[in-house]
């Protein structure tokens, strides 16, 4: 099939290079021509592990191409997939108007009949207006437009394998004939009729996935729903996390356990600093008001927001319970991605924690294997290292900030000798306390005995 992809972000340059992977002409655009240009000459905008494997070989093969002239790409495809931001506005309501932005072009440019997907993160009720969008721009009545919900469920990290082996595919749909093309698009995926270009134990051979086919309210109310039962088990290992301290519990040995229970899981139960990233936040943010406009209380959620904002001040008064002083102290930080294995710094607690450290009057020194370069950008007037090690060099502290899984398995003595202050505090519970011990650090963690 011919398909348009709408937006070059993490999820549509993922979405478009996968659905080339699996056979399909693919063709996408941004309206970011600086971003086509990089894509155009062979490069990434952003860091996703295998997603530049998969791109060379599908442009290689004559089944991926970039465009910026979106009216082009919409004459292009014959099903088109949105991909566009849908940022929090200062209320903490979604941005829709970059969906209704491309709604216009999609009706204004098209010649044929069209599948419209929307695979950005929408609230529930965007997909019937956006067919409304797109009966009232369209130039030409006869063509016929067939919308669909199809949420992304890809993580930062493993976003590839996590496309091309999902544990579930949704797709939203009000007529025969969008289920039946968007099948036909996933066939592939669903028989497990495709190399995959990435290295286990990223794609495992499990079973094919489920495919789940519902409304198109039910489909975003879906993806909504499941990012925000992530965040709230987040947060309740938080909240657990700071009993934990006080009655000197090991926070990591209580969720241990508790994720022994199939009913319960043991992922997102890691106390730390919080969640980040532009997705839990924001989808938070935005199913606890589109629940408020519909008159249901969310204050659970709203809650464990607000448990999420606490992490930073209850790791700063750690440190300032260390130091005593911060100010005019030099701290290294290590990590500014919001998870590992990933450049993007949005909403990442690192970011915060730092904006916080210069408050505090804090020279801060930090090192990230990927992001630093974005980083940059919001953060200019930091010194940034080039290794962990110089991170730690002179600093009176060290903050583990991102559990890249390098700062496991660091030279330790030699990290001691470069300190001023052999002062650690992990904000990913990533170390050892009983080896941090061993090496002569001061070692302080979230939800364990210090």
């Amino acid at each position: 099939m011919k398909i348009a992809v709408i937006g070059t972000g993490y999820v549509g340059l993922v979405t478009g290079a996968c659905l080339a992977e699996i056979g399909h002409d693919v063709i996408c655009t941004d309206n970011d021509a600086e971003k086509i240009r990089i894509l155009e000459a062979g490069g990434l905008p952003i860091y996703e592990p295998g997603l530049e494997k998969v791109i060379s070989r599908a442009r290689q093969q004559g089944r991926l191409r970039f465009c910026a002239n979106p009216a082009d790409a919409v004459a292009a495809g014959d099903a088109i997939f949105i991909c566009v931001g849908t940022p929090p506005l200062p209320n903490g309501d979604a941005d829709l108007s970059a969906i209704d932005h491309v709604a216009r072009l999609i009706a204004t440019e098209a010649r044929s009949p069209k599948l419209v997907v929307e695979k950005s993160t929408v609230p529930a009720r965007t997909g019937q207006e956006l067919k409304r969008a797109l009966s009232v721009y369209a130039r030409n009545s006869q063509v016929a437009f067939h919308v669909a919900s199809n949420p992304e469920f890809l993580r930062e990290g493993t976003a590839v394998a996590d496309f091309l082996h999902p544990n579930r595919i949704v797709v939203g749909v009000d007529d025969e004939i969008a289920e039946r093309q968007l099948r036909e698009i996933y066939r592939p995926v669903l028989d497990r009729a495709f190399q995959c270009p990435v290295h286990a134990p990223a794609c495992p051979e499990g079973p094919a996935p489920a495919w789940l086919v519902t409304t198109i309210n039910s489909a975003e109310l879906i993806k909504h729903a499941s990012n925000s039962f992530l965040a709230l088990k987040i947060s309740y290992a938080n909240m657990v996390a700071d009993l934990a301290e006080r009655l000197g519990a090991d926070i990591q040995e209580v969720v241990r356990a508790m994720g022994l229970d199939p009913r319960i899981g043991s992922s997102f139960l890691s106390a730390g600093l919080g969640f980040g990233g532009f997705c839990l936040p924001k989808d938070l943010q935005a199913f606890v008001h589109l629940a408020e406009r519909s008159g249901v209380d969310f204050s659970m959620l709203r809650e464990a927001e607000k448990i999420n904002r606490r992490r930073i001040d209850h790791f700063c008064g750690k440190l300032r319970e260390a130091l005593w002083v911060v100010r005019g102290k030099q701290i290294g930080v290590l990590g500014l991605a919001f998870k590992p294995n990933t450049d993007d710094i949005r909403f990442a607690p690192a970011i915060d924690l730092i904006h916080r450290l210069i408050e505090e009057g804090a020279r801060v020194r930090a090192y990230d294997p990927e992001a630093m370069d974005r980083a940059r950008a919001v953060l200019p007037h930091i010194e940034y290292a080039t290794s962990a090690y110089d991170a730690a060099q002179g600093s009176e502290a060290l903050l583990i900030a991102t559990e890249w899984d390098q700062f496991r398995s660091l030279d330790w003595p030699r990290v001691h000798q470069a300190m001023a202050r052999p002062l650690i505090l992990d904000g990913r519970n990533l170390l050892s306390p009983a080896e941090m011990k061993r090496h002569g650090f001061e070692y302080r963690s979230l939800g364990r005995p210090d």
